[in-house]
């Protein structure tokens, strides 16, 4: 009311100041051409409501002439309410309608006082009655209606027709399962260890069409709540149920009863405590060696890691590469190196350790060996070298360290990935994580593989 009324004082001063204010000004002059008149125009307008009176019924007389458009006191304009509600009527339990639209904009067109009362007086009610129509596979076109709140406001909808498709409701039942999401929000030394929900299944709303193409229902359980602190079982109400296709989409033409689950979800906490193994890069100077390698003053340094019990059973040791290439001539180098994180690591007591890397002369010596081993042979494949000759065996490294290396420390193999039955020479291979020693075999075995 009170923008009503501000808006009403500001079309009398525009009355007043456009026409009644002028035409005092006539009377005023024509007072003073005609006062020595003897038809006594002073006598008339000296009388106290004369001017009032003339003034009230110029003023209704312009209102008259402004409300019916007959005067316009500004220009014609356009106003766009954007994004208003639509109310959607139909039997929602009986019936699945495809093709609606949420929201439209309203453009609103004529003079600029009207366009302010539509905006404040309208209640902007956009109704899509769909009652009387039945279910067809065709496609309807249907008109959106609107509350014309002020007679001289042109309205029109955007859209002002949509085209949909009604089809009967039809439920079933589904199976559920769940899904955990941002796991990498959890706390890193957890595990999901058990989820169990409150129900099995639930039951589904739709047509034939959408029901058809649900492949699973999955609850949604988010991870980044912040109650998960401690390793033990939570209780979780309100967890959303989703449809999906055969391809991962999202069905959202489907109902889902009830729309939430409850849960019970367990946390565990796995650990392992295994050795880090200092890798290399590069190559050092001519005639150098490693001489000792130690991780945070400690020739022996271990790490805990975190994550799934399958998982971190697998994993025997962590790694950290220090790069070496152009050294040797030094002393030592000392560098802090990242640990690689294996896979399946949720994580680790340490991300980086200092290396302390010292340096040698490089000696050497030959071991001959005679224990070779085959690895990755094919299914149903048989190999036997054509002869038991040893195999000579480099060993390159500090005198200290190659003098403690005998035949039984090193471990031999020929790779044998992707051989068929055959004769072959093969390279012979040293599997050693010990970056202080070089092995170089130089010579192949001779092996014949035959179908078991």
């Amino acid at each position: 009311m009170n923008k009503f009324i501000l808006f009403l004082k500001k079309i009398y001063g525009v009355i007043d100041t456009k026409f009644i204010t002028p035409l005092s000004r006539a009377i005023y002059f024509l007072y003073e051409k005609l006062k020595n008149n003897p038809i006594h125009v002073e006598k008339f307008l000296n009388r106290p409501l004369v001017l009032v009176y003339i003034s009230l019924a110029l003023a209704v007389v312009v209102f008259l002439l402004v409300d019916s458009q007959v005067i316009t006191l500004v220009a014609t304009e356009s106003e766009i309410l954007a994004n208003e509600p639509v109310n959607i009527i139909y039997n929602k339990e009986s019936y699945v309608v495809e093709g609606l639209v949420d929201s439209v904009d309203i453009i609103l067109t004529g003079r600029k006082s009207a366009l302010y009362l539509a905006k404040q007086l309208g209640e902007h009610d956009v109704i899509l009655d769909l009652s009387d129509y039945e279910p067809s596979d065709t496609p309807r076109r249907v008109k959106l209606t609107y509350n014309q709140a002020i007679n001289n406001i042109n309205y029109k909808l955007d859209p002002a027709y949509v085209s949909v498709v009604i089809k009967k409701k039809e439920s079933e039942e589904h199976s559920i399962s769940y899904e955990l999401l941002n796991e990498n929000k959890l706390n890193e030394k957890f595990s999901v260890s058990n989820v169990s929900l409150d129900q099995t299944s639930v039951i589904v709303k739709g047509s034939r069409d959408a029901l058809d193409k649900i492949a699973t229902v999955k609850a949604l359980i988010d991870l980044s709540n912040n109650k998960f602190t401690e390793a033990i079982t939570y209780d979780i109400d309100n967890i959303p149920l989703v449809a999906y296709d055969s391809n991962g989409e999202v069905l959202d033409n489907v109902e889902i009863v009830p729309t939430t689950v409850s849960a019970s979800i367990s946390f565990s906490t796995y650990k392992a405590t295994v050795p880090i193994v200092v890798a290399t890069t590069g190559e050092l100077v001519a005639g150098k060696s490693i001489s000792t390698i130690t991780i945070e003053g400690k020739t022996n340094y271990t790490v805990d890691i975190y994550g799934e019990k399958e998982e971190i059973d697998k994993i025997t040791s962590v790694v950290a590469t220090i790069d070496i290439n152009g050294k040797g001539s030094s002393g030592a180098i000392t560098q802090q190196v990242s640990i690689r994180k294996p896979s399946g690591v949720r994580s680790m007591s340490a991300s980086d350790v200092k290396v302390v890397v010292t340096f040698g002369d490089e000696k050497q010596k030959t071991l001959n060996i005679s224990n070779i081993s085959s690895a990755n042979v094919g299914s149903g494949l048989i190999v036997n070298r054509t002869d038991d000759n040893p195999i000579a065996v480099q060993v390159k490294g500090v005198q200290s360290v190659i003098d403690a290396i005998t035949e039984e420390n090193i471990s031999a193999y020929i790779d044998l990935a992707n051989y068929t039955p055959g004769t072959y020479d093969v390279d012979v291979k040293i599997e050693s994580t010990d970056p202080r020693v070089t092995y170089v075999v130089a010579s192949k075995v001779n092996i014949v593989i035959t179908n078991g």
